[in-house]
């Protein structure tokens, strides 16, 4: 309970006389300040008080980088099921199906093509509401299947992370994922193709360990966490406090892992301009 339980929405209600809807508003993750849906989709997610960029749905990042949204999806991988027979406060296969229900989506990433301002593009985004975008069999499965059609197609490939990292339920099979990624990504880059990874909040554990810091070009969201595991984990290893959002896209743009740093208004035409200069075209 907080006070826009207690206070704000009672006196709405007493206004227009009826039962006000629990999804009006977002609080900032950042400033805390509330935020009006409407207001916050309208601004592409980024709050307008003090510019954080909270997390973009897949759906919604599709139709911002891609020509009209028009995006023709590849069919999705289902992997392999529960292959420890994990359990923990749940059972794998329930938390599969319960992720499956809330986004509708049959695991972690959604692939396929399309142009982004006529560039012609295979994509792979990373949606966290499925089990925190976690990287099992399925993903690893449907990354290969992405950049092999963008190898047979001759397109660029575009990933966009947003993780938690490898998937725990799955154990080794999750981990093998990261040798698998890194070879599905040296085959594009083997036939010359442009590989480019737009890293947004979080993007860490096995999937930063892979994939995610290979590209060919490194485009970050302001503020995301980029990492490979926690900072307590870290400063209990080596027992030393580490510097202020060491783990930030502007730390890490200003010590060389990352390329550049990009408002989320500016992503199109900023993929735009350096797909051309990759690929030497206009479109």
């Amino acid at each position: 309970m907080n006070w826009l339980t207690n206070f704000v929405r009672p006196k709405i209600r007493a206004l227009v006389g009826k039962d006000v809807p629990d999804n009006l508003w977002e609080k900032c993750s950042k400033c805390e300040q509330m935020i009006f849906n409407k207001e916050l989709d309208a601004n592409l997610r980024v709050c307008p008080h003090c510019g954080y960029h909270l997390r973009l749905g897949v759906n919604d990042r599709i139709k911002l980088l891609f020509d009209n949204g028009d995006f023709t999806r590849i069919k999705a991988s289902t992997g392999i099921k529960d292959p420890l027979e994990f359990k923990d406060s749940k059972k794998y296969t329930d938390r599969i199906k319960a992720s499956r229900d809330k986004t509708g989506e049959k695991d972690a990433v959604v692939t396929g093509f399309g142009r982004i301002d006529g560039h012609k593009t295979v994509a792979v985004f990373f949606n966290f509401d499925f089990m925190g975008g976690s990287m099992g069999t399925a993903v690893g499965e449907d990354f290969i299947a992405a950049a092999e059609l963008a190898v047979s197609k001759g397109y660029s490939f575009l990933v966009v992370p947003c993780s938690g990292g490898a998937r725990m339920q799955e154990g080794i099979f999750s981990l093998m994922q990261m040798p698998r990624t890194v070879v599905a990504v040296n085959k594009v880059k083997e036939a010359e193709l442009p590989y480019i990874v737009l890293l947004t909040n979080p993007t860490t554990g096995g999937v930063s360990a892979s994939f995610a810091m290979l590209g060919d070009i490194h485009i970050a969201e302001p503020e995301a966490i980029i990492a490979f595991t926690g900072p307590r984990v870290i400063e209990g290893t080596i027992r030393e406090k580490l510097p202020e959002g060491f783990q930030k896209s502007e730390y890490l743009l200003n010590h060389g892992m990352v390329d550049m740093v990009i408002e989320r208004k500016d992503l199109k035409e900023t993929l735009s301009r350096i797909l051309g200069l990759l690929t030497h075209k206009k479109y």
